[in-house]
């Protein structure tokens, strides 16, 4: 499967922390990002918190990045010099078929709304942001960085059908006693990895293994770390 080319969505949201958490959850996404560049993947940002990355092998590589980072610095807010404690929860979704999860469009509520990621008059003019909100279940996607509403719309629903199949299989791991996520990745609210600044130290809890060079891998270099982590499959 790693030599197949494989698409992925990225969301980042910060947890807690308050402004320190959302900091961290951009500079995380900048994280992933650059690691793409370095692996000669393609990147497109959905939303403010939603990175989508295409290549070969990228769901193989990063699906055991989901999961609660933690990081330990001081804030650039900060006046004192006080270490605090932040935290961003990482959601990685592989691009599902349509054939796979299939949405009733009775089920979806569409908006439209003016992107923020547009400049000029034309933001004025046409809302050519979309998000989508599933009726049943309460998931909200958006999607605000291609020029049409169309475009918009087909990556909204993609991102939606996702986190539904995520939901899926979230359920099943509630229900089916011993059953093991075909996925092979902790669940959202597992706290995985700490990113030690004063001691510029990266440990994940899962393998039982630091790094440092902290800076560097917060610049992209997680290469030794992914190798690692692929292992709990």
């Amino acid at each position: 499967m790693e030599s197949a080319s494989q698409n992925i969505y990225i969301e980042v949201r910060g947890a807690t922390g308050g402004d320190e958490a959302k900091m961290w959850a951009n500079d995380l996404l900048r994280m992933y990002q650059r690691y793409a560049v370095k692996k000669n993947w393609k990147t497109a940002w959905i939303d403010d918190q939603t990175l989508r990355v295409s290549g070969l092998g990228v769901f193989d590589e990063l699906k055991n990045e989901s999961g609660v980072h933690r990081v330990q610095r001081i804030p650039s807010t900060e006046r004192h010099g006080r270490i605090h404690t932040s935290t961003a929860t990482i959601v990685v979704l592989p691009e599902i078929k349509e054939t796979d999860v299939q949405i009733n469009p009775a089920d979806i509520e569409v908006q439209f709304f003016h992107s923020s990621s547009q400049g000029g008059q034309n933001v004025q003019k046409v809302s050519t942001a979309v998000r989508l909100i599933h009726k049943p279940t309460g998931l909200v996607t958006t999607s605000q960085r291609e020029r049409f509403q169309e475009q918009n719309r087909r990556i909204a629903m993609d991102l939606l059908r996702a986190k539904l199949w995520e939901r899926q299989e979230e359920e099943k791991l509630r229900t089916i006693a011993g059953y093991r996520s075909l996925i092979g990745r902790g669940l959202r609210a597992e706290k995985i990895r700490t990113y030690n600044f004063p001691q510029s130290r990266v440990t994940d809890h899962r393998v039982g293994k630091s790094w440092g060079n902290l800076e560097a891998i917060v610049d992209g270099d997680l290469g030794k770390i992914t190798e690692r982590t692929k292992l709990l499959n």
